[in-house]
């Protein structure tokens, strides 16, 4: 049983997950065997798998800070939180703006076992932990920690990032991502990073087997179906690019070859 309570046997370890997997090609030690032998199964396919997970990362954290320093975002919904990896996303915003609130949102109990991490705000913001599916956004916006966590009077950040992917095509991504925004103010904000195929497609393709093989498949889209997600939106420049060429801060993006990213990011205003 975890300090928090949760009992660990809810913790599946005999199947691979994709937030395990993640962990475990960024380096992090909260995965299982079954992650592992997945990880080194799809890195064999794609040797660039580790770059692209780290550039998904790095676009992360710079479109939080873009967020924070230049949209003046102060409050961010985070769908599909994942095992916290400092720095996590509130600790990217509080360090821009101490005051900054940030709501959770997970289903797989591993990440609410380690959730302490994504729990430890400064004193003049909040954090907030929920534990449900991104598929159900009436339970996410329907939660007490949504109401005592994020003010819809003022405007909210959503991040969606690295998980549409994982939604099929019946399951409507873009219906579950609007269903979430609608009822965001005026002045909020959409981040997003969404799978594709388009730079290396049969490397990509070969993971993508990879995790159907392990009950995860995957619906990897092409730029015209990205922009999709952004319908009725104001992108930021320089709008709907590959993640590594999304306001690159000099850090090593330079290196990185297109065929070796499989991710678009953008951010957009709600009007």
């Amino acid at each position: 049983m975890p300090d928090n309570g949760w009992p660990a046997d809810r913790i599946d370890t005999e199947h691979a997950h994709s937030a395990r997997i993640y962990d475990y090609i960024l380096g992090g030690k909260d995965y299982y065997p079954a992650d592992k032998e997945a990880g080194d199964a799809m890195a064999r396919e794609w040797p660039a798998l580790p770059v692209h997970m780290r550039a998904n990362r790095d676009w992360m954290n710079r479109a939080v800070r873009w967020l924070a320093e230049k949209a003046d975002m102060r409050q961010f919904l985070d769908i599909g939180t994942g095992i916290p990896t400092s720095p996590n996303l509130h600790e990217i915003a509080q360090s821009v703006a101490p005051e900054s609130r940030v709501v959770y949102v997970d289903n797989d109990p591993i990440v609410l076992t380690l959730s302490q991490g994504l729990l430890a705000s400064t004193p003049e913001g909040r954090t907030a932990y929920i534990e449900a599916d991104f598929q159900d956004p009436e339970t996410v916006l329907g939660s007490a920690e949504f109401a005592e966590t994020l003010d819809l009077s003022k405007p909210v950040a959503l991040t969606v990032i690295a998980i549409v992917h994982f939604v099929l095509d019946e399951d409507d991504a873009v219906g579950i991502v609007r269903r979430l925004l609608d009822p965001l103010p005026s002045g909020s904000y959409l981040a997003m990073t969404i799978g594709t195929a388009e730079y290396a497609p049969q490397e990509v393709g070969r993971v993508a087997r990879e995790y159907a093989a392990r009950d995860m498949p995957m619906r990897l889209r092409t730029i015209d179906e990205a922009h999709e997600f952004f319908d009725g939106l104001e992108l930021v420049e320089p709008g709907i690019v590959q993640v590594h060429k999304w306001h690159p801060d000099g850090t090593g993006e330079d290196d990185i070859r297109d065929e070796d990213i499989a991710m678009y990011g953008a951010i957009a205003r709600k009007p």
